[in-house]
């Protein structure tokens, strides 16, 4: 096979977003995936503000072509319920008008979501997408990298190894040395359900913080055809230490839940529950080494607070595309050179991994968690500073601001 500058490990939208953007830039890529699509990833299937933006910065029309797609529902923002039954609404925008505003989010089944992105990969001769091709083994050599399947047989050797093949990544165990910490991981289920009463008109996602199960979560997020994506998640940590069964405890609080309970008594639920792991961005961790970068959770990005991922996949995927064409450009695969990467994600994304950790932390008590409820409830910077988690506003500037921390710990606009 012949020797390629870039190899891409993994097609989500982590890998697919690195192939597009380095596509753009004229650069050829090896994308590879163990999966043919479309196939099924568990998530809770939410597209941020951040997301629409990551879309547009790969193509102009993108996001109004998700936008017009059946296969999702516009979401205009997110109730918080705090432990004691507190809703918290925050719209993605302030004031919205559903008829004349492009909407600041979606729901959409990652399912549909990453096939979507891999139909854009699939239209650009570029990028050299090989699905089915599950690399069992990776070697480095003093040339860079070599790919094998499970027999052995080698499948490709490449420069620079992208490595976006997901939370389980062994590569990113193996060589990266990114162990499985408990305090930094989060055990989750999903399934979906269909006919799920009181779900807002306005499409908002649902968290809910329930006093007897924090520091876990439940979620439910509108999906298209009356759907919903609903599911718990709890640190690893938690779930150990609690001894909690997330299967048990999440028919629990369907069936008993006072706010709950009846609005899922005649919902139906549609196939099985499936469980999953998260590794958070709550600990910084290296993103590369060297002649590799791990992006998106492999890299261990995910939101320690929210569970989210996607946005934060496809950050990392446009910064890790960014250096691969540098480190190309300067033939310079280095530990020290790709650092860049590390440290363009981090000034992206680190500040609000660490707000959210900080939310994350929150959860183990509730009383605090309730009054940072209701502070918010009448505390608009406070509010606003929630909704910039899921939105792409640079919250980094208004940190840097000091009367923003006045007015967040005294309200004001």
């Amino acid at each position: 096979m012949p020797h390629h500058d870039i190899c891409i490990l993994g097609a989500g939208p982590g890998g697919a977003t690195a192939a597009l953007h380095l596509a753009n830039a004229g650069h050829r890529s090896l994308l590879l995936d163990r999966a043919a699509f479309p196939r099924d990833k568990v998530c809770g299937d939410a597209l941020s503000g951040k997301v629409i933006n990551e879309l547009k910065r790969i193509a102009p029309g993108l996001h109004a072509k998700l936008a017009a797609s059946p296969l999702q529902i516009p979401s205009w923002g997110i109730d918080f319920i705090a432990p004691n039954g507190r809703k918290l609404s925050i719209p993605f925008k302030p004031q919205f008008d559903k008829a004349a505003d492009a909407t600041a989010g979606h729901v959409a089944k990652r399912l549909d979501f990453d096939n979507f992105l891999v139909e854009e990969v699939r239209q650009r001769p570029e990028i050299d997408f090989r699905e089915n091709a599950d690399v069992a083994r990776t070697e480095r050599t003093s040339t860079g990298w070599q790919l094998f399947d499970k027999a052995g047989h080698e499948m490709a050797t490449c420069r620079l190894l992208l490595v976006a093949n997901g939370a389980q990544s062994e590569f990113a165990r193996k060589v990266a040395g990114h162990a499985l910490e408990p305090d930094h991981h989060c055990a989750g289920l999903r399934t979906y359900y269909q006919g799920v009463a009181g779900m807002s008109p306005d499409n908002f996602i649902e968290l809910h913080f329930i006093k007897d199960f924090l520091p876990g979560y439940l979620w439910v997020f509108p999906l298209p055809n009356g759907q919903a994506n609903v599911g718990v998640g709890m640190l690893s940590k938690a779930v150990a230490d609690k001894k909690v069964n997330l299967r048990q405890r999440l028919d629990e609080i369907l069936a008993t839940h006072p706010t709950l309970a009846p609005r899922f008594a005649g919902a139906t639920r549609l196939g099985p529950v499936k469980g999953f792991g998260l590794p958070l961005g709550s600990k910084r961790r290296a993103l590369s080494g060297a002649g590799y970068c791990l992006l998106g959770d492999a890299g261990s990005l995910i939101d320690p607070f929210s569970g989210e991922g996607i946005s934060h996949a496809m950050v990392s995927g446009r910064h890790a595309a960014i250096w691969a064409a540098e480190a190309v450009k300067q033939n310079d695969f280095s530990p020290g050179f790709l650092k860049n990467y590390d440290k363009a994600v981090y000034n992206r994304l680190g500040q609000e991994l660490r707000i959210s950790r900080v939310m994350q932390r929150l959860l183990n008590f509730p009383s605090l968690f309730n009054v940072v409820a209701n502070r918010a409830a009448g505390n608009p910077t406070l509010a606003a500073t929630l909704s910039m988690m899921f939105m792409d506003l640079d919250l980094r500037e208004q940190l840097r601001k000091p009367g923003f921390y006045f007015k967040l710990i005294f309200g004001g606009k």
